[in-house]
């Protein structure tokens, strides 16, 4: 991510703004174009919907971020009319050749294909929408941005430096984030919408994974986002109510740990478990059965009981079984564990 607004600064990329109005509320306008402007100019603002019917986005809102109103009558029932408009509109903008990427505003997984279809002629595709949007929609873009979760971060650190509220909680996936209101009170911002936003368990898998390819040892920060934003194209910490992956990652990992070397970040393993140490409580638990085990799961239960956060992916290995197989100490028959003689 880093890397790419790097290159985006030295000459910023002009961009055709594509907003589906019968998807996305009006409340999003001014999120759409601050993050917007964070990659680069727009060349095109257009919005498509049915005009002859209230769907929230007036007049004085389209004047005021000037955004070109596209009217599409509904002619069939059942069909988005909307959807055909933006897609043919999309690639007529393609072929003049006058922009170097799309910002498509939909949480409409139909747009999928166009999605696709621009990455196909080397434009960089920049979604947005809410955490509902279907994950098929959020992959096929360079970039996805959930626009109810930044929306609401960005509401929450304005608050917090324009009135000094402390937020009281923070939380994801499914239970309620409660913050303090503007006058002491409580508000629920959980939301009944599915959030299809990438879970923190597999943020984590790819912190370990990287720390794994750097051989155990600590690794670099920013080295870290990038994998992530690279991995994970709706990738963003305001998503889990955080501003800084620093905090996110002390706050949420509690197995990881951030730390500061001469103004450089790094993260590593809160746990200094050993591998050593490790096959020294498997020979014990062996010899307190009699030297042998006639389950591999039994034993891994008891590991786990003893060691809540223990990932044998950490030591380079996916399963018990093969990490077993790598001591010296211990010989696995099938599914019995029995320890050398």
């Amino acid at each position: 991510m880093e890397e790419i607004m790097e290159s985006m600064s030295n000459e910023k990329m002009q961009f055709a703004v594509l907003i589906d109005a019968d998807n996305i509320s009006s409340k999003y306008a001014v999120t759409i174009f601050e993050e917007l402007e964070k990659y680069g100019m727009t060349s095109y603002r257009r919005i498509y919907g049915n005009w002859s019917k209230g769907n929230g986005w007036s007049e004085a809102l389209l004047l005021e971020h000037s955004i070109m109103p596209v009217q599409q009558f509904s002619y069939t029932t059942g069909k988005n009319a909307t959807d055909m408009a933006m897609v043919i509109d999309a690639m007529d903008i393609l072929y003049k050749n006058k922009v170097q990427g799309f910002c498509l505003v939909t949480s409409d997984s139909d747009f999928t294909r166009l999605a696709m279809r621009l990455r196909e002629e080397n434009m960089f595709v920049l979604g947005m929408g809410e955490s509902k949007t279907p994950l098929a929609l959020t992959r096929a873009c360079n970039k996805f941005i959930h626009l109810n979760l930044v929306a609401e971060q960005n509401l929450e650190m304005g608050i917090a430096a324009g009135t000094g509220n402390v937020v009281e909680g923070r939380s994801f996936g499914g239970e309620k984030n409660v913050k303090a209101g503007a006058e002491g009170g409580i508000m629920d911002t959980a939301s009944a919408e599915v959030q299809n936003v990438t879970s923190l368990a597999e943020v984590r898998q790819v912190i370990l994974a990287l720390i794994n390819e750097n051989g155990g040892r600590q690794v670099d920060l920013a080295q870290l986002g990038n994998r992530l934003n690279d991995k994970f194209t709706d990738f963003d910490v305001r998503n889990y109510g955080y501003s800084k992956l620093s905090t996110m990652i002390d706050q949420e990992l509690q197995d990881l740990h951030v730390k500061k070397i001469s103004n450089q970040y790094y993260v590593e393993r809160s746990s200094t478990l050993t591998k050593e140490e490790l096959e020294r409580e498997i020979c014990h638990m062996i010899e307190k059965n009699g030297g042998m085990v006639e389950n591999l799961a039994s034993l891994n239960d008891e590991l786990h009981k003893k060691y809540k956060q223990l990932d044998f992916k950490q030591f380079g290995y996916s399963r018990i079984s093969s990490f077993l197989r790598s001591l010296g100490s211990v010989t696995v028959h099938e599914n019995e564990v029995y320890l050398k003689r």
